[in-house]
């Protein structure tokens, strides 16, 4: 495939719409998935993701799928144009001196990683406390011996109620609580991701001309994905453990990725780090599939193209 130069403006626009388009379909997935990695031994209240799902549903109604939708609809667009934007800025530089080997298309992914986690760390606080309110609120109805004393009700907060008691609480690290774990999921997951979609989106494109057809675009996205989504799904289990304020009486708390890990192969077992992985990768496949058909069909030069040219 050969690469396209597109304007910085038209990264970003294409990260964002395909970013809230991917968020929209897959949220209640992501929600599910959130609430199962939070889920220890002794306060079991979802058995699968479908169950998890229904029993939202019931609880919470339909919308109750989409609680924390709002935060992740505000920064995904900022998030995906930022990792999408990052990883072609740095594949574009470092092919400037030959052919861009596999390695430079990992560091270029790295890249990309760390550069997204200013805004997926705080995402990511504010999403899992919503989506996980709905779980602590059914444990007290339903099994209340696993609430611990004390467990503050966030079903009713809103993001800014949250982000206001957080920054009040414990400034601005109170937002980025986790950043190590982000940095170990979304750093590794880059650098399978981007490689891994080129090579596939070559490969699909049969050495032809001019960029690869959307299908091909949209197969090797979801594919890559949720390839990349599984092999780091033990951090995402880690971080969400981390991120989450609130928990049951039985449950956990941990000071760190290293007593995290210590503290789930003592009381779950080694199967508790690919809790929620089915979902991650139900969720991340569409999600990047879809960005990478918005990207490759050049949405975002399309809506540039309506806005008037300064003359030179």
């Amino acid at each position: 495939m050969a690469d396209k130069q597109i304007s910085l403006p038209a990264k970003l626009i294409n990260g964002g719409i395909a970013g809230l388009i991917g968020v929209t379909c897959v949220f209640p997935i992501d929600l599910a998935k959130t609430r199962l990695q939070n889920q220890q031994n002794g306060s079991r209240l979802y058995t699968s993701m479908s169950d998890c799902l229904i029993k939202t549903i019931r609880s919470e109604g339909y919308f109750g799928m989409y609680r924390g939708a709002a935060v992740n609809l505000t920064l995904v667009t900022p998030e995906k144009a930022i990792k999408l934007a990052a990883n072609d800025f740095f594949r574009h530089h470092l092919s400037k001196d030959g052919k861009l080997t596999l390695l430079k298309e990992m560091l270029a992914g790295c890249g990309a990683g760390t550069c997204q986690v200013i805004v997926t760390t705080p995402m990511e606080m504010l999403k899992i406390q919503l989506q996980d309110a709905g779980r602590i609120a059914a444990q007290r109805k339903l099994m209340p011996e696993t609430v611990a004393p004390g467990t503050v009700e966030t079903k009713s907060q809103t993001a800014m109620q949250l982000t206001r008691q957080l920054l009040r609480e414990k400034g601005i690290a109170g937002l980025y609580k986790g950043l190590g774990a982000t940095l170990l999921r979304d750093v590794p997951f880059s650098i399978i991701y981007f490689p891994l979609f080129a090579n596939l989106n070559k490969m699909g494109n049969k050495g032809a001309e001019g960029p690869a057809p959307f299908y091909v675009s949209f197969i090797s996205g979801c594919l890559a994905g949720s390839t990349a989504a599984v092999a780091v799904n033990p951090v995402d289990v880690i971080k969400t453990r981390l991120q989450s304020l609130n928990r049951g009486s039985s449950e956990d708390t941990y000071s760190g990725v290293t007593d995290c890990i210590r503290k789930i192969m003592r009381n779950e077992g080694p199967s508790a780090f690919l809790k929620g992985a089915y979902c991650r990768a139900l969720v991340i496949a569409p999600l990047f599939g879809i960005a990478q058909v918005v990207y490759f069909l050049g949405v975002g030069e399309f809506i540039l193209s309506f806005l008037p040219k300064k003359d030179k």
